[in-house]
């Protein structure tokens, strides 16, 4: 019994357990749980990261991030997991473990806590972040940050889990080797391997020690899966850098990712060598450099920082901006400088404007829009990715193979990517000598069940998007964005009109007010025409003796919405209000 107990708390393979000497009915409970692995986002989309782990009374979750709304999705903020499946399973949940602090990887943390409560597992840096957002939410004195480092193992119920060092855009990411009774999980998280990397190399011996005791499943990133070769190191990017500072008389404006720290290093740096002073500005920045000279992720050279209000009284010359705006968001700080809404600086003609970033496809329109802009102000913009200023923090397909050498998984899962990238990273997968049977592209909301020999997918659970609008959080369903996309794209007629309560007649209006279709000083005849149109509408109801409004409002609405679509080919949203006097 003693053996049994070790094996158990070391997470080895069930099979193992049962060499042990077991009675039949914990033998029959052994033999019957599976491994549950349940995506409740992350797969056939960009972002919104989170994975469910099960067994038996025991679960955890890996990750918790929000996504964003795509140009359709009118007047949403974030798109979030739902939650639903967690909240239903509640008293199971062990804990949430975190590969690191980007958005997408614990933006929804909050809205998450606020339905089910956890303590939450994390390194340094991706604890401070996930602390800000829980302060900002009030519950920072409700949920358990327990920070870790890398190597560190976590018990949490059946499940071990192992923090292992990886190279990603951010400080302080790791992979997690999960032990559970049925075998090895590795999620690999968001990842690449640069040899040259300020916090060392990603742990490929530990990856590779893991591979030798054997992976029953490995989960890894898929996002840069279409890329041949490898992912550049972050050192080509402050070359780049250097480029633009040397022999540059004019103010310079960095921007990039807030939580890209090796990246903000490398500009305060090359800053302090060219003698120029720093200021920052936009509150992800803010933030994210507030939490990273806590823990000690920046090393600021004496007197490089200065308040964003001190760069007026300085030479253009020895001034660079660090702002946020990288993806073109409308609120952001080069938004505003670009726009001239910012309060403290504008864009000015000979300013150098450094975009250290790369666009993702859905924010392609608005980064050219600013970049338009800025080009209009006078200012040069350096953008391209052939100027060096730029490397993601993913891996390419030579540094995937990589890793499916080191860990040499029996099932394959790939995941963070839209379907093709699931696919190809399949086909990759199988290259490398993963048999085509056990790999499992699942979606999220799959149940993806695994034993020691088998891995299949076996039902769903409620899983989908989630819509936060200012405030309200889940409140705008498929009925509203449709009514949102119409107005958009059509906009509105409202037809009021005032009935006598006595005999049903007419006693003012219609009146027609449009938003969004046409304007009105220039289209008097058909504002008539409507007001005609209706007014039939509603006689033609009083002769059946028609007194339901609801059905007056029907005849309105069919009768307006056949003459406009046969005289305009248009489609407005339209909404009759009548009064009863």
């Amino acid at each position: 019994m003693l053996h049994q107990q070790r094996y158990r708390a070391e997470g080895k393979h069930a099979a193992a357990c049962l060499l042990c000497p077991l009675d039949e009915t914990e033998r029959s409970i052994l033999l019957a749980e599976k491994l549950k692995i349940i995506p409740l986002g992350g797969l056939d989309e960009i972002g919104k990261n989170i994975t469910v782990l099960e067994y038996g009374k025991d679960m955890i979750v890996v990750d918790c991030g929000v996504g964003f709304p795509d140009e359709d999705m009118y007047g949403v903020d974030l798109v979030i997991p739902d939650f639903s499946y967690l909240v239903q399973n509640a008293k199971k949940l062990r804990g949430m473990f975190i590969t690191h602090g980007h958005e997408d990887h614990i933006g929804s943390i909050p809205y998450c806590m606020q339905q089910v409560i956890c303590p939450i597992h994390g390194t340094a840096m991706t604890n401070g972040l996930i602390k800000l957002k829980l302060e900002e939410h009030r519950l920072a004195d409700k949920v358990k940050l327990i920070t870790h480092k890398p190597g560190d193992v976590v018990k949490a119920g059946c499940f071990t889990v192992e923090f292992i060092h990886v190279n990603h855009s951010i400080a302080d990411a790791v992979a997690f080797a999960i032990h559970t009774p049925v075998g090895t999980i590795l999620m690999t998280g968001d990842f690449k391997i640069d040899p040259t990397a300020k916090d060392g190399m990603t742990d490929l011996a530990r990856l590779g020690e893991l591979g030798n005791n054997g992976v029953l499943a490995l989960m890894c990133d898929s996002t840069n899966v279409e890329r041949q070769g490898y992912t550049p190191s972050e050192n080509i990017v402050a070359e780049g850098l250097d480029r633009q500072f040397k022999n540059c008389d004019q103010r310079i404006v960095v921007t990039t990712f807030a939580s890209n720290m090796h990246r903000i290093q490398a500009v305060l740096a090359t800053a302090a060598r060219y003698g120029r002073k720093v200021a920052v500005t936009g509150r992800s920045m803010e933030n994210m450099l507030k939490v990273a000279q806590e823990l000690g992720y920046l090393k600021i050279p004496a007197g490089t920082i200065v308040d964003l209000s001190a760069i007026k009284s300085l030479p253009k010359n020895k001034v660079v901006i660090v702002s946020t705006g990288s993806q073109g968001e409308n609120m952001s700080a080069l938004y505003r400088m670009a726009f001239s809404t910012h309060k403290q600086v504008d864009i000015q003609s000979g300013d150098r404007i450094i975009i250290s970033a790369s666009a993702i496809t859905r924010k392609k329109k608005a980064v050219s829009r600013i970049i338009n802009e800025l080009y209009r102000k006078g200012a040069e913009v350096v953008y391209e990715k052939s100027e060096g200023l730029h490397v993601s923090g993913h891996a390419c397909q030579e540094e995937l193979k990589i890793i499916h050498a080191l860990c040499k998984p029996k099932f394959f899962i790939p995941v963070h990517g839209e379907q093709r990238h699931l696919q190809i990273h399949g086909k990759l997968s199988v290259q490398m000598g993963v048999s085509p049977k056990n790999i499992r592209i699942a979606e999220i909301g799959s149940v993806i069940e695994l034993s020691g020999k088998t891995c299949k997918i076996n039902g769903t659970v409620p899983a989908g998007k989630v819509f936060v609008d200012g405030t309200g959080v889940g409140d705008v369903g498929s009925v509203v964005r449709r009514d949102r996309k119409h107005l958009a794209q059509d906009g509105m007629i409202v037809v009021c009109v005032n009935i006598s309560s006595q005999d049903g007649s007419v006693i003012t209006g219609p009146d027609i007010i449009t938003r969004g279709f046409i304007y009105v000083k220039e289209s008097e005849d058909l504002m008539e025409e409507l007001r005609n149109v209706a007014l039939d509408a509603i006689e033609r109801c009083g002769k059946k003796r028609i007194r339901d409004w609801t059905a007056i409002k029907t005849a309105i609405k069919n009768d307006l919405s056949g003459y406009l679509y046969k005289t305009t080919k248009r489609n407005p949203m339209i909404l009759p209000v009548i009064m009863e006097i």
